[in-house]
């Protein structure tokens, strides 16, 4: 057992307190690298005036710096770690990270501890105070029954201010105490520890803090009371704020340092009393030739230095000479408390007014003057500066670094320099005590010391830590003149952490119950981010002459290279390894040499078997009293291990084949199964097979079945009282390990029989076999399905353990469930390849039939005639009940597999774009996972798979109609470009729509289509969420939403969605739209919506249909009753999540009036963003109370606006609306040139484009706007971009047609006027003279740039003054100016006919 470093603790996130602490070395902004350009960068970005700061030379220096600066951060940090490991604290500058421990498991899998950030902030409290020393103090419980761990921890932080402040866990300031006005130096902490002999002082507990030139002692019992009080103090202000008890003073000493130039570092060794010699030489040194001593020694404390002049202090305080001073801690805390408000984040700072606070930081607090204290004497080397000291648990030792790279261990009983380590520049130490273990001492003949027998006392052994970052090497050195027995390569960036205390609180009566689990050092990694403690066995401090066990680890390490070395001649290997095993002298030893060559890769198992067996003759050789009964059991059960390796290999390599013939009529013998039941499960698997050998990623033979390495196979099992078990292993490895004993009996290739009498006969009971058996077959799924034999093996094997004695037990009570069936049952229920565990399950079914028809007929036959019946009812009832058991899993494992065969099935072409959400591969199924989902786990899986193939809900409506005899009439009903779509897509569908038909087969309730469109709709929306660029995700949730028959789903359904994801990002677009005044640009919708402004466009489009959805659903809710929502039989026992279709039966009605308000807004924005408007303010239409009801939850009736509105609102609404209008005609018309054009421009990019006018009428009489403006408009649009066509059919529907004619009559002079004026031909010109002057001069008015069409033929314009003529009364002020309208344009048509 040699030194070694072991990990026990890991980093979470390090790099998150790195960044925290130092801001520059973020990731973002690589120190070194060319800076972006300012002009293109973020102007909110921090440190922007550094750019002309910045020194373009030397970049490689400047990245060297940084890259050294990343790794070796944590040296320049102030670093505690609690000794019972459960915080740590970094700090550097004015901030702090504190990490706490929890268990977490890692990426293997493993359950390991990581320190995560439990807080930090900054600690501050004084401008310009920064860090300089902290310390995490563990305080005992004062409960009875605490089981050793700390109540609590504290966190102790000395300041450049001179401030000791003291912390709990959560960053809450509980005591502050200016002791000395220079900065603090060092924090050092001592605890009790039980004396280990009569003669040592008992030494009290105690904090030091040392500043450049006083030391400052703080009571360890006076501390711990007063934190404890303080703590109570802050639970109890933060709950009331009005508590104003005062907590116990705190006692400190304070010595000013004389006679020293400069101190860096301190150690308190604690109380000590001289010898009645060392007494007299002292009195002698001080008083002279004639001094007088007292006749009891006094007792002095006595404190180191190390720093420069003297290079090592010693200090001497006589105990009694002064009265500890107490602070004004009481005082100041008790001030603080009064205050009613308390924030618990801050402690007990910040929360004064600022005038207040002004006056107690101009009025400092009184600082206590030091009492002087004289060098005794010291280590006087001008020249060397001492760096650190840490003293040794057992206050005998310590050890100084200097700055000339020195290590100088120091007697400081007698103050003098002992040994000295050369070439340790910028060390880190620490010390490890080990008490010696009684259980290892081997007793020898003639040893009478009291330390040769396992009775005798503990010996305690110190080792000195020594980290070298300049040479990233740790070594542990044996003192006081002891060698190296370890060294580690450890990193160059590393912290070596001794606490040198452990639990502050304990006394000589409760440290005895107390084991508390404490760690001596501990080796930080900020490069792996790893936390690691040193391992050193109490024999490496005994003498090498004489130690034994010296010589056995020099044995294990000529053993350990041995083994590592390629032999070119294995006998001569083997002989050697028995000769050096063989020499071992200790048992453990021996056992960690074995446990090392069964360990070994190169030996062959021959070697190993001839090794461990020459080993097991030797201890049965010796006498029974030297023999050590773990060893020879040890050796025992790793040769029945190889002896049944052995075996197995044995049968492996065995040539042995099956002749008898194997056919269908078998398959269904074997498995009980009529023909047509055995088609149908060949049909499943046939398609199962196909449809994931499409979808399976591309995987290499492994020629490795069924092989295992004899090094693996010890290490997964464990002989204890003659049973074998397997340790904790991985999946793959125990499928391995089953692969190795039954691969080749499943294939045909070994005896069955054979080998299930070599695992029975060593040890292994027949439900491990059983667990092996049946992760082997379900996890070579592949292999299985194309080898239909394997079943009649599998057969054959689980007949055979069925039949092995603890089994099945003959007794077990009839009207319960057998485990062994159960336990195969569990595994199918679990089992991902729903191929193998349903072929298993039926295999399972076929022998529990047949084992439980033997059992009858046995008991049958031996019961008398007159209990016959009596006997056959308890067989049938436990047949029965085994049985239903196993028609519930099969039936559950065929749904499970028709459903993964759907998942698993694709569109074998797809043009449209793919979205990386839908790349994402779909989890596999099973009958457990099923279980657990919920009553909406089944249709929520497939829900995935309609959302990853995209297919159109036409298809699910096509698919469920498909097995009807009706189909080829039936959808026609169903929607004209979904149908067009599901035919284009037809041709690459393949076998889904089968396959999709039978999944509805199967789940007639919970594939229900209302149950499938709901889950899909809400699969669409979730995954848009996520991307909201993916507009054609929200458009298809709307699809899905629609196609929901049943009202109260689809109202539910939708209000959800609203709720969940849709009102947040529509009142920001809302606000957005209203701050701008028109449609907002791309950059300003990503920063405030979260999305382009394009894909706005459309989700205000889809929020539309969404309110519309919702407000007919709620209309025609109440004409349908609310549906039963039933589950398939054999899934009545699912548990898990609520259903979504259950969630949307529960929502409760909406407020229609308040739905209809938020359409109205929704129509508004969808116009300026689909338009651009400009100039338009979507708030400004609606009035406070308008206002105030939107984005307020749709079920709760708010006031809304009734009745007649403001002239102004009226006003500006009519606007807008006419601005629709004239952007949707202009849409419509100023582009189309031609058909093609045409048809172009009626598709917009936002999908299926509303009936823009038609919302806008509707929209008025919401708005209170007259209808007949808008119609009237709308047909002066569609006339002014010649449309004429479309306007007269428009023009049927406006009420007040005398206006409308007045308004069409100007327009038909505006074309006229172009016409003769604008044309500039002879022949208009002559036209125009015979015209009459009144139409002259009145033509002469009209502007034909208004005109949007100017190229309207004549003949149409002629038809638009008859209809003129048609809506003007002849009574009318314009009819005369009409009727010399209808002349002109005869006029002007004349030349052309």
């Amino acid at each position: 057992m040699a030194c070694s470093i072991v990990q026990f603790c890991y980093f979470q996130d390090l790099q998150a307190a790195r960044d925290f602490l130092f801001p520059h070395l973020r990731e973002e902004t690589p120190c070194g690298a060319v800076r972006r350009d300012p002009s293109k960068s973020n102007w909110e970005d921090d440190g922007w005036g550094a750019w002309e700061e910045t020194d373009p030379q030397e970049p490689e220096e400047e990245g060297n710096t940084c890259k050294t600066q990343k790794t070796s951060w944590l040296q320049d940090c102030v670093l505690s770690l609690s000794p019972t490991n459960d915080l740590m604290v970094i700090a550097r500058g004015q901030k702090a990270v504190f990490l706490v421990p929890k268990w977490k498991y890692s990426d293997k899998g493993k359950e390991e501890m990581q320190f995560a950030v439990g807080w930090s902030g900054s600690l501050n409290v004084e401008e310009g105070e920064h860090v300089t020393s902290a310390l995490c103090i563990p305080l005992a419980s004062q409960k009875r029954s605490s089981t050793g761990r700390p109540d609590w921890t504290c966190i102790v932080v000395g300041f450049t201010s001179g401030y000791v402040r003291f912390y709990t866990e959560n960053g809450v300031l509980l005591l502050a105490q200016l002791l000395n006005e220079d900065p603090v130096l060092q924090l050092k902490c001592r605890t009790y520890e039980i004396p280990r002999h009569p003669g040592v002082t008992e030494q009290n507990e105690e904090l030091s803090i040392l500043y450049p030139g006083a030391i400052v002692t703080i009571d360890g019992f006076s501390l711990f009371q007063s934190l404890r009080a303080c703590r109570n103090q802050v639970a109890k202000a933060a709950a009331s704020g009005n508590e104003n008890i005062q907590p116990p003073p705190l006692a400190y000493k304070k010595w000013g340092l004389q006679d020293i130039d400069t101190i860096i570092d301190h150690a308190s060794i604690g109380i000590m009393t001289l010898s009645p010699f060392d007494q007299m030489k002292t009195a002698s040194n001080i008083g002279g030739f004639n001094a007088a001593i007292k006749n009891s020694p006094p007792a002095m404390s006595q404190y180191i230095t190390v720093g420069s002049n003297p290079f090592t202090g010693f200090f001497y305080a006589l105990e009694g000479s002064t009265q500890p001073l107490l602070s004004h801690v009481a005082l100041a805390v008790a001030s603080k408390l009064t205050s009613a408000l308390f924030n618990a984040a801050s402690g007990w700072l910040g929360w004064k007014s600022k005038h207040e606070e002004e006056a107690v930081q101009k009025q400092k607090p009184k600082v206590e003057p030091a009492t002087p204290l004289a060098v005794r004497f010291g280590l006087p080397d001008s020249r060397r500066h001492g760096e650190s000291i840490c003293l040794s648990p057992c206050n005998t030792l310590a050890a100084v670094t200097d700055d000339f790279g020195r290590v100088i261990l120091l007697d400081v009983a007698r103050g003098i320099a002992i040994r000295m380590w050369k070439g340790y520049r910028d060390a880190q130490i620490g010390w490890i005590q080990i008490v010696e273990d009684l259980h290892e001492r081997v007793p020898e003949k003639a040893d009478f010391s009291p330390f040769g027998n396992t009775q005798g006392p503990s010996r305690v052994a110190q080792f000195l830590v020594i980290y070298a970052p300049r040479r990233g090497i740790l070594e542990v050195w044996s003192t006081q003149q002891g060698p190296r027995v370890g060294a580690f390569n450890v990193g160059k960036h590393c912290r070596l952490l001794y606490p040198g205390y452990k639990i502050m609180g304990l006394n000589n009566v409760t440290s005895q119950s107390w084991q508390p689990q404490t760690y001596q050092i501990c080796l930080v990694d900020p490069v792996s981010g790893s936390v690691k403690t040193v391992n050193v066995p109490f024999h490496l401090a005994l003498s090498d002459k004489k130690c034994e066990r010296a010589k056995d680890m020099h044995l294990v390490k000529k053993l350990a290279v041995l083994l590592k070395t390629r032999p070119p001649n294995l006998d001569l290997v083997e002989t050697q390894i028995k000769e050096l095993i063989l020499d071992i002298k200790y048992p453990a030893t021996k056992k960690q040499a074995l446990e090392s060559i069964l360990a070994s890769e190169r030996l062959p198992f021959s070697c190993l078997r001839n090794i461990t067996q020459t080993l097991m003759d030797t201890l049965k050789n010796q006498e029974l009293e030297s023999v050590d009964e773990g060893l020879l059991q040890f050796c025992a059960n790793k040769l029945k291990l190889l002896h049944l390796y052995e075996s197995v290999c044995q049968l492996n390599s065995l040539d042995f084949h099956s002749d008898a013939p194997f056919s269908d009529n078998d398959l269904a013998v074997l498995l009980r199964l009529d023909d047509k039941e055995l088609l149908k499960l060949q049909a499943l698997l046939e398609k199962y097979k196909e449809e994931k050998t499409r979808t399976a990623t591309v995987r290499f033979s492994d020629d490795k079945d069924g092989v295992l390495p004899v090094r693996t196979f010890l290490e997964y099992l464990e002989y204890e009282k003659d049973v074998i078990n397997i340790k904790k292993i991985s999946e793959e490895e125990y499928v391995a390990l089953g692969g190795f004993f039954f691969w080749k009996c499943l294939h045909g290739e070994s005896s069955t029989e054979d080998m299930c009498h070599t695992l029975e006969s060593a040890g292994l009971s027949p439900q491990l076999l059983l667990s092996l058996l049946l992760s082997v077959w379900l996890s070579k799924e592949k292999d299985i399905l194309d080898k239909p034999q394997s079943v009649c093996c599998l057969h054959t094997m689980l007949s055979l353990l069925s039949k092995m004695k603890v089994a099945i037990d003959e007794t077990w009570d009839s009207q319960s469930v057998s485990p062994w069936w159960q336990q195969m049952r569990t595994a199918c229920i679990q089992s991902e390849n729903n191929g193998a565990a349903l072929l298993s399950a039926h295999v399972g079914h076929s022998v529990a039939a047949q084992i439980s028809n033997s059992m009858t007929e046995k008991k049958f036959s031996q019961t008398v005639l007159g209990a016959d019946s009596e006997a056959l009812t308890d067989s049938w009832e436990a047949l029965s009940l085994d049985t239903e058991y196993w028609k519930l899993l099969l039936k559950q494992l065929e749904d499970c597999l028709i459903l993964q065969t759907l998942l698993h099935s694709k569109a074998n072409s797809s043009t449209s774009k793919v979205s990386s959400l839908q790349a994402e591969p779909l989890p596999r199924l099973s009958v457990k996972k099923l279980l657990e989902g919920g009553r909406g786990g089944i249709a929520d899986s497939v829900a995935k798979w309609i959302f990853k193939q995209d297919f159109s809900p036409e298809l699910l409506k096509l698919a469920n109609k498909e097995g009807d005899a009706e189909n080829p009439d039936e959808p026609k009903e169903g929607i004209n470009g979904g149908l067009l779509e599901v035919s284009e897509m037809d041709m690459n569908l393949g076998a889904i729509p089968d396959l999709l038909h039978l999944a509805y087969k199967q789940f007639p309730c919970s594939l229900e289509l209302d149950v499938l469109h709901a889950h899909c709709c809400w699969e669409y929306v979730v995954q848009w969420n996520k991307d909201p660029e993916e507009a054609r995700f929200f458009v298809r949730s709307i699809e899905h939403l629609k196609h929901i028959l049943n009202a109260h789903v689809q109202n539910g359904i939708a209000l959800m969605m609203w709720n969940t994801f849709l009102v947040k990002r529509f009142s920001a677009a809302t606000y957005l739209m209203d701050k701008v005044g028109k449609s907002p640009k791309d950059r300003l919708c990503r920063r405030d919506v979260g999305m382009s402004d394009t894909a706005v466009t459309s989700f205000l489009g889809s929020c539309l249909d969404l309110l519309q959805t919702l407000m007919e659903a709620d209309v025609s809710r109440d004409e349908m009753q609310a549906p039963v929502l039933d589950t398939e039989d054999a899934w009545l026992t699912v548990e898990g999540p609520t259903s979504i279709v259950e969630l949307a039966l529960e929502q409760k009605h909406i407020h229609y009036p308040l739905v209809e308000h938020h359409s109205v807004l929704c129509s508004v924005l969808y116009a300026v963003m689909r338009f651009s408007l400009k100039a338009v303010k979507p708030l400004s239409l609606f009035d406070s109370k308008g206002k105030n009801a939107f984005f307020k939850d749709l079920t709760s009736i708010q006031l809304l606006p009734s009745g007649e509105m403001d002239p102004n609102f009226i006003s500006v609404r009519q606007q807008f609306l006419l601005k629709v209008v004239s952007a949707a005609v202009q849409a419509q018309h100023s582009v189309v040139k031609d058909r093609e054009s045409s048809e172009a421009a009626a598709t917009t990019p936002f999908g299926k484009d509303q009936d823009w006018p038609v919302l806008a009428v509707d929209l008025a009489h919401h708005l209170q706007v007259s209808e007949d403006v808008v119609r009237r408009h709308y047909v002066g649009e569609l006339y002014n971009y010649g449309a004429d066509h479309l306007g007269e059919e428009a023009s049927l529907q406006v009420h007040d047609k005398e206006v409308l004619a007045s308004q069409l009559l100007v327009l038909t002079g505006q074309r006229l006027a172009h016409a003769l004026l604008h044309t500039q031909t002879r022949g208009g010109m002559e036209l125009l003279a015979r015209l009459p002057p009144t139409l002259c001069t009145w033509l002469k008015a009209m502007n034909p740039q208004d005109l949007q069409n100017t190229e309207v033929p004549i003949a149409t314009t002629a038809k638009l003054v008859n209809k003129v003529i048609e809506l003007l009364p002849e009574n009318h002020g314009q009819y005369s100016l009409a009727l010399h309208l209808i002349e002109a344009v005869e006029a002007v048509s004349m030349p052309s006919l």
